[in-house]
Parts: C-alpha cells; sequence; structure tokens
C-alpha cells in the first residue's frame, strides 16, 4: 500500500511512513488543539515537499484570515494558490446567503453538500488534486436532520473523494474528556483513521498530546504521544523522549 507522509514531523514513523494513500482520516480534538493546523500542514507540505496539489474546503473560518493565521507559521498559502498547488474552497458564509469574495466558493444561496461535491471535483480536476482537507464535520452536519442524515452526508462524502483518488483529512470537534471522537458519535466509524489531539492544562502548565486510536490497513503506535505546536507547525514526539527529562 502506497503512503501519504502527513507533513507532521514524528508522526509517519508511527504508523508506517504515513496515512495509507485514497483513505479519508478524522482529525478529532477540543478547541484549541490544533486541529485546523495539522490540516493545512498536510496539505501545504504535501504541496511544497512532495509536488502533490491540495484542495482546503473550510466551513467555519474565512479563508482570509486562514492565510493570514497560517503565516505566522511561516506558510505562505497565497503563493501556493498563485501555482495552483493549493485551492482553498470557501464554505464559512454560503450557509447564511452571502456571497464569497474568493476564487473557488460555493453559491451564496446557501449550504448544499451536492454543491460542494461538485465544487471540490471541478477544482481537484484543475489542479489535479491528491489531497483535501475538510475543516470542519460539525459545520457540514449543521445542514442535517438526526444522525441517520449526518451518516449519510459523510459516507457520501468519504465516497466521492474515495473515487477522487484524493488522501483526505476531515476535522471535527469533541468536548475535552469526553469519550467520543466526533460530534455526532458516527465520524468516527465513517472514516478509515482517527488521530485525536488533546489539550489539558493544570495549574501554569500545559500539555498538547497526540493518540492514533485507529487506521486500517495499518501497523500504528497505540500510545499517547506528546506533541507542540512550535514556529513551524506541529510536532510530534516519541513517549521515550519525554521520560528522558525525568
Amino acid at each position: 500500500m502506497n503512503r501519504v507522509p502527513t507533513g507532521v514531523k514524528g508522526l509517519d514513523e508511527l504508523m508506517e511512513g504515513g496515512f495509507p494513500e485514497g483513505r479519508s482520516i478524522l482529525v478529532a480534538g477540543a478547541c484549541g488543539t490544533g486541529k485546523s493546523i495539522f490540516g493545512m500542514q498536510f496539505i501545504y507540505y504535501g504541496a511544497k515537499q512532495h509536488g502533490e496539489p491540495g484542495i482546503y474546503v473550510t466551513l467555519d473560518e474565512r479563508p482570509d484570515l486562514l492565510r493570514q493565521d497560517m503565516l505566522m507559521l511561516g506558510w505562505d498559502i497565497r503563493k501556493l494558490e498563485e501555482a495552483n498547488m493549493v485551492h482553498i474552497i470557501d464554505g464559512s458564509i454560503a450557509k447564511i446567503g452571502i456571497p464569497s469574495e474568493e476564487e473557488f466558493s460555493m453559491p451564496a444561496t446557501g449550504f448544499d453538500l451536492d454543491k460542494l461535491l461538485l465544487e471540490i471535483m471541478r477544482t481537484s480536476k484543475r489542479i489535479g488534486a491528491k489531497r483535501v482537507v475538510i475543516d470542519s464535520i460539525p459545520a457540514l452536519g449543521l445542514n442535517f436532520q438526526g444522525e441517520a442524515d449526518i451518516r449519510a452526508a459523510i459516507l457520501k462524502l468519504a465516497y466521492i473523494l474515495m473515487r477522487l483518488g484524493v488522501t483526505t483529512v476531515m476535522t471535527s470537534e469533541v468536548k475535552e474528556g469526553e469519550n467520543s471522537f466526533g460530534k455526532y458519535g458516527v465520524e468516527e466509524y465513517v472514516v478509515d483513521g482517527v488521530v485525536v489531539l488533546h489539550y489539558l492544562g493544570v495549574g501554569t502548565r500545559s500539555n498538547r498530546t497526540l493518540h492514533i486510536r485507529k487506521m486500517r490497513a495499518t501497523r500504528h503506535s497505540e500510545d499517547l504521544h506528546p506533541m507542540e505546536i512550535g514556529a513551524d507547525g506541529i510536532t510530534v514526539h516519541k513517549v521515550e523522549r519525554e521520560y528522558e527529562k525525568y
């Protein structure tokens, strides 16, 4: 099986070299755990280091703010967009019927999954996309009623993206400490892999960890690994390294 390097330092060696190619991966975590950074790191380094065009679908944050945030990490997303290596699809304000100023966006007629998939397919064909990020699943789920509809929507999304031949990262927000890996309790069963990000603050110290909960067709570490968000993105450390400090 071909492997897709994640761009996240220290992560690939924990799962046989990267994500299984063409599969869908859920990255879940509470607010502030680094889900959007993880997704953009996957897209940015795929384009920058491996020559793999990528699509970032933002359903929460406006693209202009996303670009500003990533510049703080030294990632010039605009430059990669101009080179047709990265495209951001704006679905953040279509839900309230406001037209987007972005080149790639959903119509200002409200959110529609089929229209989103059509825009992803058009953009994918245009740039030959190999990677896609959907940020985030909870924003997608706001437009559906009941668990069955949400599950069907996520299944449809994962199936169409698989047919496109892209490797997909989907993000989902969960409350810290809850024994779930998606807002709706169905996402983790639909996708091929689940990576959970944790953030724990104790007194004046904070600890971030990453856990590969599930990864089909892959031998992977089952440990809770320390991680940090630094000047160049997310880095995952081996557990043994942290023990050496004490």
